[in-house]
């Protein structure tokens, strides 16, 4: 892992996000990977793994829900916390961040309703 000052260094296994949990933030993954969690059964269900340079819990910056899932990283992931007000001061740097922030979120609502089609 590179050594610089943004981003919080998680260890393998530790918690990012709780399901279930509120936030108001979202994280992107600088450095390693993170399994998502469905633990709303008796059992985990890992539904994706994620790496640099993802991101996840950006549904937390429009509403103010529980988290939908758990995040855990696996290995060592560096993580960055990005709130409202530091998202904003990014696209105004850089417009098409926005962009690219609503056509990940555009793929994954796709992804999910065929999955949820799937299995009907």
């Amino acid at each position: 892992m590179r050594n610089n000052t943004l981003g919080h260094l998680y260890q393998d296994g530790e918690i990012v996000i709780k399901q279930g949990s509120t936030g108001d933030c979202f994280f992107v993954i600088q450095e390693g990977k993170v399994e998502i969690i469905d633990e709303s059964g008796n059992n985990e269900i890992v539904v994706a793994e994620l790496s640099e340079p993802d991101f996840f819990g950006e549904m937390g910056l429009f509403e103010k829900d529980v988290r939908s899932c758990t995040v855990r990283a696996k290995g060592e992931a560096k993580i960055l916390t990005m709130d409202k007000k530091s998202l904003y001061k990014s696209i105004q740097k850089d417009p098409t961040l926005a962009f690219r922030l609503l056509e990940k979120m555009s793929n994954r609502l796709r992804e999910t309703t065929k999955q949820i089609a799937e299995k009907k």
